[in-house]
């Protein structure tokens, strides 16, 4: 995989992250961390949603990390990736069961999100002079699909081998009020290099719009291992696109310089998040559409990097998509239990969404997200995992 990296400064921070695997301990530490993978049980997964069988798949690589995925909305149950002392740990967050995400207070938990991921103001969009309308379940804007989004369907799934598995979807013609049938596949790759790779592909048989994206909650110290405050960030953009009150762009591409939102260098979460900036208290943190550096050439673009200030577990963002949506877990409300035992507590995850632009279809300053006959829509996205020695 072909990667473009940009010149971001790690800072002198990363020195207190710096820690060398223990060889002595590498089995020991394997062990106990699957003995929590086996929290996860197939029967758990193995339910019927409305008349389709649900299931659980796990991918392997040689490193011993693993990735769960669940056909229930095509999403992430649980990633365990090796700390700073070689210790698997699971840094996604979610549930033990398929009838427990179809019940929670929070829908979206690792969820392939579409048929358009992020916001389109009061549900309304016009394609060729004509006006769609779509459910409104965000105030008065439209989030993540609408009332049944693709986090709520059940996808046909096929596991070609331990590395990779593959989702499809038939989202008919006007389900959510969006038009087309739309053919949809993701493909999920857990490569030796411990890296999460998604694929995107889909096609359509009228014009629609269309933004697709994975919507995984992490922390990389651990699931249940408390605040992702003192996580160390770096996002790879001179811009964003700040909100309106009800968290939908303005339409406006404004510098990150000066304000709360500059992550050019490593700065962690919980800096500058309880600022004095309405652009914070509209989100209730960040909750924000970073507008990507280009990179340079063919490839996947280093859109950010993140720290476990515990686990010293180092994520990267690599992606096509021209944005990323920040998400400091602000409207976590401690109303689910997550496979290990902990809450869903306020701010203990954080979302790296790789994406178009909220509201697209509604800006016409923004990279369009119009998808014809004829083409196809192909995007890929990696999260890479590694530790600071």
């Amino acid at each position: 995989m072909k990667y473009n990296q940009s010149p971001l400064v790690l800072g002198i921070y990363l020195l207190s992250l710096c820690a060398c695997s223990n060889p002595s301990n590498q089995s020991a530490n394997t062990a106990d961390s699957l003995k929590s993978d086996s929290m996860l049980s197939k029967d758990s997964f193995q339910q019927t949603i409305d008349g389709k069988k649900t299931d659980l798949y796990i991918l392997k690589n040689k490193n011993n990390a693993r990735a769960s995925f669940t056909n229930y909305g095509g999403r992430l149950v649980s990633l365990l990736v090796p700390d700073k002392d070689g210790k698997l740990t699971d840094v996604v967050v979610g549930f033990s069961s398929a009838e427990q995400y179809k019940k929670s207070t929070e829908p979206y938990f690792g969820a392939t999100i579409g048929r358009f991921g992020n916001r389109i103001a009061k549900g309304k969009f016009t394609l060729d002079g004509k006006a769609y309308t779509l459910f409104t379940n965000n105030g008065v804007n439209t989030l993540h699909g609408g009332k049944k989004g693709f986090q709520d369907v059940v996808w046909d799934a096929r596991q070609t081998d331990e590395h990779t598995v593959e989702f499809t979807y038939l989202s008919k013609d006007m389900e959510e009020g969006y038009p087309g049938n739309l053919n949809v596949k993701v493909i999920y790759t857990l490569t030796d290099n411990n890296e999460l790779k998604m694929d995107y592909e889909a096609t359509t048989d009228k014009k629609t719009v269309l933004n697709l994206t994975n919507h995984a909650f992490f922390n990389l110290n651990g699931e249940g291992s408390g605040q992702i405050l003192n996580h160390l960030v770096q996002i790879n953009a001179d811009r964003y696109t700040p909100v309106d009150t009800t968290l939908i762009p303005t339409g406006q591409l404004e510098p990150v310089a000066g304000t709360p939102f500059d992550f050019r260098k490593p700065v962690t979460i919980g800096e500058r998040i309880e600022n004095d900036n309405i652009q914070l208290k509209s989100g209730k943190g960040y909750d924000h559409n970073y507008v990507l550096n280009p990179g340079k050439g063919e490839g996947l673009n280093l859109a950010a990097t993140v720290w476990g200030d515990k686990s010293g577990i180092m994520m990267e963002v690599y992606t096509q998509e021209p944005g990323l949506q920040f998400y400091s877990g602000n409207f976590m409300q401690s109303k689910n239990t997550f496979k290990g035992g902990s809450k869903d507590d306020f701010r203990t995850a954080f979302c790296m969404e790789t994406q178009h632009f909220p509201d697209s279809p509604n800006q016409r300053s923004f990279p369009t997200t119009v998808l014809k006959p004829g083409d196809v829509y192909k995007t890929s996205s990696i999260y890479k995992f590694s530790v600071q020695k």
